[in-house]
């Protein structure tokens, strides 16, 4: 009888000791491996300052007025990324972004193609210098420039994610066509009239001015050349006067670290006054594009797995502590997110293509003479 039990112990360990390994080092980010669980840190931050560093970031959101200051938010914006780019990678993938769900396509395809969009409407080719303004850990700016031979130039404001981004490179045997930055696309360390493309895929809605990152890319941007972006947008149902929608606006806002989500029309006005001429404008959620949010919702039992696994790990003291309350932080977040989406207030691809005017280079000339 003992033995019997003993038996029965020692299978119940095993398949329990094949469970843990399955899920801890096997399986990986929905759409390229980048991080095993037993990985899961802060970025940036040692382990002892992940729980702080959260409860600092929820803290700017308890005080409305302090998420305002415009000197704040690139600090809220760094802590956000230390705190969430593992579990990003971990959970989502190399590319922090939406895509519209495509019949018969992959989540990995529905997100290069979203990108390869990007690269055909800027009409990139090989010896192009394109800037991605906000590359996160490069997933976009690998597909742009496998897909377009041009040379990428990404910038993000977290050191974490430079670091990241220069390892995918190499390991995708890209790094001599991508380059990464740390710095703030608030005040790039880059020429005037250096890059002959620009795009940016779901990050300029961290600038606590639009304007400022508007008129920064303008900047940089050649004269006659353009400028493609993904924006976050309140679209033309939200109701300020509507108590759901300004919850879900909310929602979204502090589990993505955005000082404020603008709509629709503001950032046409917005490219206008940085001087861009805005060709098109438009919203590429709308139908016939399959919903966006259909893959968060996919995702819920992934997440109450991934939740269990990294409170496990907290609990042995694998993963830091802090991890837990960002994992919950961000499955909130998504409820909002497909809240948005199905109610059609919000939405994360409003395609903007601008272009610099030439007269600019005219006018250049001008003074030189």
């Amino acid at each position: 009888m003992v033995e019997n039990m003993m038996a029965w112990v020692a299978v119940g360990t095993a398949v329990l000791g094949m469970g843990l390994y399955w899920i801890l080092y096997v399986v990986g980010a929905a759409e390229q491996r980048g991080k095993r669980a037993v990985e899961l840190g802060g970025g940036s931050l040692s382990r002892n300052q992940v729980a702080d560093n959260y409860k600092q970031y929820s803290a700017f959101f308890e005080k409305p007025k302090e998420i305002e200051k415009a000197d704040k938010v690139p600090k809220l914006v760094d802590t956000f990324y230390n705190l969430v780019t593992d579990i990003y990678e971990w959970g989502w993938g190399q590319s922090f972004h939406f895509s519209p769900a495509l019949p018969g396509k992959s989540h990995k395809e529905e997100t290069r193609l979203h990108e390869e969009f990007v690269a055909d409407l800027l009409k990139l080719k090989p010896g192009d210098r394109v800037l991605d303004a906000g590359c996160g850990v490069g997933g976009p700016m690998r597909a742009i420039a496998a897909h377009s031979g041009a040379n990428v130039v990404g910038i993000t404001i977290n050191d974490y994610q430079v670091e990241r981004a220069r390892s995918h490179n190499k390991k995708a045997g890209l790094d001599r066509l991508c380059e990464v930055v740390c710095g703030n696309f608030l005040n790039m360390p880059f020429a005037d009239n250096s890059f002959d493309s620009v795009y940016s895929i779901e990050a300029t809605c961290h600038a606590p001015e639009l304007q400022d990152v508007y008129s920064e890319i303008y900047r940089v941007l050649k004269p006659g050349r353009l400028y493609v972006t993904y924006e976050w947008v309140t679209t033309p149902k939200f109701k300020a006067e509507n108590s759901e929608h300004v919850e879900i606006i909310h929602g979204i806002e502090h589990g993505d670290a955005l000082p404020g989500l603008r709509n629709y029309k503001q950032i046409v006005e917005m490219a206008s006054s940085a001087g861009f001429e805005v060709l098109e404008e438009r919203d590429l959620a709308l139908p016939p594009a399959q919903p966006w949010w259909k893959r968060l919702k996919m995702g819920r039992l992934a997440y109450y797995r991934n939740h269990i696994v990294i409170a496990i790990l907290s609990f042995l003291g694998i993963a830091p502590q802090g991890v837990v309350d960002v994992h919950e932080m961000l499955f909130k977040t998504a409820d909002y997110l497909t809240r948005g989406g199905e109610t059609g207030i919000f939405t994360p691809m409003h395609l903007m293509i601008c272009r610099k005017p030439l007269q600019q280079q005219q006018e250049s000339a001008e003074d030189d003479e």
